[in-house]
């Protein structure tokens, strides 16, 4: 069975990854689940988080479904770091190992859309933090290899 029959894929390393996976489906379901590895789970932790492990997770919410682009927009405009040095010229999060709190990030932002009235802001922040402490904790991945 040819799970990517007749589906069109927005970017070509989707269609890609759905070419080089396995495309068999079990037909029976009598094996038991084993449980991963130890370690094998990596957690998402909004409190000490890198700017590109912050956009990987924003991308895989969207591209699964979970999150709208609009919804996205807090979470992107936290992952922009802005140079000084390069006159305004963003600093690109792959070669950025600070890890930082985004929870306290949005916490930060409320409270200045607060001082603000900003309502607008306001209510995106909001959402994003109930997004994420939704999200706390929860497993991005499991690695089946290890």
């Amino acid at each position: 069975m040819r799970v990517d029959t007749g589906i069109s894929y927005p970017y070509v390393s989707q269609r890609q990854q759905a070419l080089s996976a396995d495309h068999s489906v079990a037909t029976s379901f009598s094996a038991p689940l084993t449980a991963p590895q130890a370690g094998a789970t990596n957690q998402n932790n909004f409190t000490s988080m890198t700017r590109q492990e912050m956009r990987d997770w924003v991308n895989t919410q969207i591209s699964s479904g979970e999150m709208s682009l609009d919804d996205s927009r807090p979470f992107m405009a936290m992952t922009m770091k802005i140079s000084v040095d390069s006159l305004g010229g963003e600093m690109p999060a792959e070669s950025d190992a600070t890890r930082y709190d985004f929870t306290q990030k949005i916490r930060d932002g409320i409270e200045g859309a607060q001082s603000r009235n900003d309502e607008t802001t306001l209510k995106m922040l909001e959402s994003a933090m109930q997004i994420i402490q939704r999200s706390q904790g929860q497993a991005t991945r499991v690695d089946v290899r290890a």
